[in-house]
């Protein structure tokens, strides 16, 4: 039993405390300089110093409405964390998040933070919001270097055996998930290494590969296999298609579907396909992957020129843009047919963007790409905008302003305009209930979908969504596997 002053219990937080805690300043969140960061790939992210770390989480009120947890998809004792961080017992602090979330290191860095938690913080009313992301890879990070990444215990075999299709976020948590439950995972990948979206289309100037590297190898550590190079609908193993109904002939109790949202949106525009004009997944993967680590028709190296546009506002986009300054673009542009404003990706981002240099023209929406006498695009015409009424998505409508045509000189265009549900699996596999976009229709209490032994969760769900969400849905879902394995 502790006793009162013990680090691991987290103390009351009086009024007259809080207005201490309110006096306390945000503390500067070190970056790199951005003219020395867009020179490599690394994360732009300094390490805290524990002082600073303790500092900044003493800013936490310790709201007992708890809304940043209430804001957070796994609902992450948030509060509790940063008590412990505050008090020094820092890996106390982080297996509070490791409680809940099974990759805080990487949710650390990737969630999009001021949209969830941080944009529930009571503090982000008068002041900044606590730099709960930032706080939350440092916890995680130095019990990493201190102690290893930390592998659970896992129960004695069941005899039970789940087919995970997918190595991406949703399908490397069901694994885990059922791994500690007992059960043998083999989990099928279409790339030659494992990470899914994690290491082929997120960059490492915001996720270091060796951060996935060291989540993978504590997964096979745990007893996790898996075969990578296999796509499923389409590729064979054992002289047999790799399809649904094959594995379950292959023995496996359950399958659980983790596939992703990664087929491109085109614009449906004049000269859209000439050369030089790149999806964002094709240039993200060609960028940021070593060539080593690529199926051999995505090891042509990405060569931008010196000007390069991104047609789109979210993440992806930025991501885009930040990819090709590091590939030496001397003038990069993102066009958006609305304000920032309307921007659905990270504000956190489109800073980080535009401290490298990125520029943005909003307001603007191409019409048309021209190319040179060796069909490679050199111009790209585009016409004004101006805010209408709300559309679908409760936005400002873009609505084209006659006459307003101009040109923007281009070596390459990469389009990140949103991606779809890739619908292999749905064509090969009979039965398998899904919505008009390609989206599979599951309970979403479980993650079962329209095939007995069946589940998903995540992108092929949702559609592409944050990796936050695609855990959380894969702990629902591993929990209702389990119950199915142990029924059956």
């Amino acid at each position: 039993m502790s006793d009162d002053n013990s680090p691991t219990e987290k103390k009351p937080t009086s009024a007259v405390d809080r207005k201490e805690r309110l006096k306390i300043p945000p503390q500067v969140i070190p970056k790199r300089d951005p003219k020395e960061r867009i020179k490599n790939w690394d994360e732009i992210y300094l390490d805290l110093d524990i002082e600073t770390a303790q500092r900044e989480a003493s800013r936490c009120l310790q709201c007992p409405a708890a809304p940043c947890t209430k804001a957070c998809p796994l609902h992450n004792d948030i509060a509790a964390a940063f008590a412990l961080l505050e008090q020094g017992d820092i890996i106390g602090a982080a297996n509070k998040f490791r409680e809940t979330s099974p990759m805080p290191e990487i949710c650390g860095r990737l969630c999009p933070h001021e949209q969830l938690c941080e944009g529930a913080c009571v503090l982000g009313k008068k002041a900044k919001a606590g730099a709960i992301g930032r706080l939350e890879s440092f916890v995680t990070d130095y019990q990493r270097r201190q102690q290893g990444w930390p592998t659970p215990d896992a129960a004695p075999p069941t005899g039970r055996k789940v087919a995970v299709v997918g190595a991406g976020p949703a399908g490397l948590v069901v694994a885990e998930e059922l791994a500690k439950r007992g059960h043998t995972v083999v989990v099928y990948e279409a790339w030659p290494l494992p990470g899914g979206l994690l290491r082929y289309g997120i960059p490492g100037f915001k996720i270091s590969k060796r951060v996935i590297d060291d989540k993978i190898r504590m997964l096979e550590k745990l007893g996790v296999t898996f075969v990578t190079n296999a796509l499923v609908g389409r590729d064979r193993v054992a002289d047999k298609k790799l399809t649904v109904d094959n594995l379950f002939d292959m023995g496996y109790d359950a399958i659980f579907l983790g596939y992703g949202a990664a087929q491109g949106v085109k614009m449906g525009v004049p000269g859209e396909d000439l050369d030089g004009i790149i999806m964002a997944t094709d240039f993200l993967v060609r960028s940021n992957v070593p060539p080593e680590h690529l199926p051999p028709e995505w090891c042509r190296p990405v060569e931008p020129g010196d000007r390069v546009a991104v047609v789109g506002g979210g993440d992806t986009a930025m991501d885009c843009v930040r990819s090709a300054l590091r590939l030496g673009a001397r003038e990069v542009t993102c066009v958006y047919r609305r304000t920032e404003a309307e921007m659905p990706g990270s504000a956190r981002e489109r800073h980080n963007a535009a401290d490298e240099g990125v520029q943005f023209t909003y307001l603007a929406a191409p019409i048309e790409f021209l190319g040179d006498e060796h069909n490679h695009v050199r111009t790209m015409r585009c016409q004004r905008m101006q805010l209408g009424e709300p559309d679908a998505s409760g936005r400002p409508r873009p609505v084209p302003i006659p006459g307003s045509e101009f040109d923007i000189p281009v070596d390459t265009v990469v389009l990140a305009l949103g991606y779809r549900v890739e619908r292999l699996i749905l064509e090969a596999t009979p039965g398998l209930e899904a919505n008009k976009n390609g989206t599979l229709v599951i309970d979403p209490a479980t993650g079962a979908t329209s095939r007995p032994g069946v589940f998903s969760g995540g992108d092929a769900v949702r559609g592409p969504d944050y990796v936050v969400d695609a855990v959380a849905d894969a702990k629902v879902a591993a929990a209702a596997i389990d119950e199915y394995l142990r029924r059956k």
